[in-house]
């Protein structure tokens, strides 16, 4: 979608296509009616164009398959591309080997969700104190919860282009040649506004129906994440405050059995501090697929097996195949049994071998058959939730930000919580080596969850570890899409080391 087009997402109206709420937050059908953006009558219409602002988290099809976490996978040194050859997916295999450009590759996809979920934002908390009939409370909360994932579709597009137009209100057909354009940091100061202002109105707690909202501490969990990953030295102290804020909180705890996280019964465990929802009951078939995602989680579909027939799991595509790399540096750690499913130890299983076959395939969000949709496709109607946030992330960030900060004490507590939970030995690293541990735990603990490439983005490792694929400096971000510098008339450049 170009962008003069970007912010009629749902009808040429400018309307918002909306879904109602079930027994689960996040767990939502179509109800086939739009609400009109100037017309939020009352309370109960304002909250279904809030779920439809949470609905964008779930989107995977945009210009393609892109699931953000399983993509960036893919671009890390933890597995390859996959699939049944190399024409399979050609996105996912320029990523792989970075040759991707304007034109080929994930990030049209990238830029499209997140700036949908931006558009539906920026309505909504501009509308939200004219609603009549709504509460202030539910104003205020609600309001909150927008903010917060504005912030996160803003972080999206920070850690992808670096330069992304910054847009907090609704534009009018003016607007779209007078883009403003701050580069990373500028963008993170819109990102830790929102979060901020997100922290001070958002519930410590949501339970019931409501699980799948936001939280305060998620949101001072993701701008932890978003100083971290903005890799400012300034920000380390901020990064430590706001992780022991969510740690001192005693919200939050590791699950005592590390095979246990991304299990079906412990989606909203006690571990998990942000997840995006899935639902295996809305019974979605292909002719719905395309057009705005579903509600069911294709992603598990594509990692699983080609052709598989064994115990346990279901068949899949075969994308996100381990690499030799993860296998070998982590074949000896305790977690990586339950991360990684080696196939030669499942017995009496047998799959078809596609691209880069390894042998190795992840285990965290695979297809397992006992979740099974029981109607609509399968593939399209997996149920499993991602999680985005999770204590032992924050755990590890705290580390981290403590280490940087010469607290190391403090830093290896943290960081030996996360290995005591795993059955390793605590640590007592100093210096350089203790960043180096704490590196090597997140690889670890949070292996095939999409952060490894980041992490080596604003690490520095990059070129060391990547270069065999193909990687260069320039590609610490995608380039903007071809068809986005066509629209903008000269408005976006392109990033540099693109033609």
């Amino acid at each position: 979608m170009n962008i003069r087009l970007k912010y009629a997402i749902a009808s040429i109206a400018l309307s918002i296509t909306i879904s109602s709420c079930s027994s689960d937050f996040l767990e939502v059908k179509p109800v086939g009616r739009t609400l009109e953006s100037t017309h939020y009558k009352n309370q109960a219409e304002a909250f279904e164009a809030l779920v439809s602002i949470y609905d964008v988290l779930q989107w995977n099809d945009q210009n393609g398959y892109t699931m953000q976490h399983l993509l960036m996978n893919v671009a890390s040194d933890d597995t390859y591309a996959g699939g049944s050859d190399a024409s399979d997916q050609p996105s996912w295999v320029a990523t792989n080997n970075f040759t991707f450009n304007a034109n080929l590759g994930p990030h049209a996809g990238f830029w499209k969700k997140a700036y949908r979920g931006i558009f539906r934002a920026n309505y909504y908390i501009q509308l939200i104190d004219n609603v009549p009939e709504a509460s202030e409370s539910f104003k205020t909360r609600t309001k909150a919860e927008a903010k917060f994932l504005r912030a996160k579709f803003y972080l999206d597009l920070m850690r992808f282009f670096g330069n992304a137009p910054l847009i907090t209100a609704p534009q009018g057909a003016d607007d779209y040649y007078n883009l403003y354009i701050p580069g990373p940091s500028g963008l993170m100061t819109q990102i830790a506004g929102d979060l901020n202002d997100a922290i001070t109105d958002l519930p410590a707690t949501v339970s019931g129906n409501e699980m799948g909202r936001v939280t305060k501490s998620a949101a001072q969990a993701l701008l932890a994440r978003a100083y971290l990953f903005s890799n400012d030295a300034s920000k380390m102290a901020d990064v430590a405050s706001l992780c022991k804020d969510v740690i001192n909180s005693n919200l939050y705890s590791l699950e005592p059995n590390f095979a246990d996280i991304f299990d079906r019964q412990h989606e909203y465990g006690v571990e998990s501090i942000f997840e995006i929802a899935y639902t295996e009951s809305s019974l979605q078939g292909w002719w719905q697929f395309g057009s705005g995602g579903g509600e069911g989680n294709v992603g598990t579909q594509f990692i699983g097996m080609r052709d598989y027939n064994g115990p346990t799991y279901a068949t899949g595509w075969g994308f996100c195949p381990i690499s030799t790399e993860l296998v070998s540096a982590m074949s000896a750690d305790p977690r990586f049994n339950h991360t990684v499913i080696d196939v030669a130890s499942l017995q009496g299983a047998s799959y078809t071998a596609g691209y880069q076959n390894t042998g190795y395939f992840m285990k965290k969000y695979a297809p397992i058959q006992a979740n099974a949709a029981l109607d609509g496709d399968v593939a399209l109607n997996w149920g499993t939730n991602t999680r985005m946030i999770r204590y032992a992330d924050v755990l590890l960030m705290a580390a981290e930000a403590l280490a940087r900060t010469n607290s190391e004490s403090s830093a290896l507590g943290y960081l030996n919580q996360v290995r005591s939970r795993v059955g390793l030995p605590a640590i007592s690293s100093s210096g350089a080596q203790l960043l180096d541990d704490i590196m090597e735990e997140r690889r670890f603990e949070l292996a095939l969850e999409g952060h490894r490439f980041h992490d080596l983005i604003r690490t520095g490792k990059a070129s060391e570890i990547l270069g065999s694929q193909g990687y260069q400096s320039h590609n610490n971000y995608f380039p903007i899409p071809q068809n986005e510098l066509d629209a903008s008339e000269g408005a976006l450049n392109q990033n540099a080391g693109y033609n």
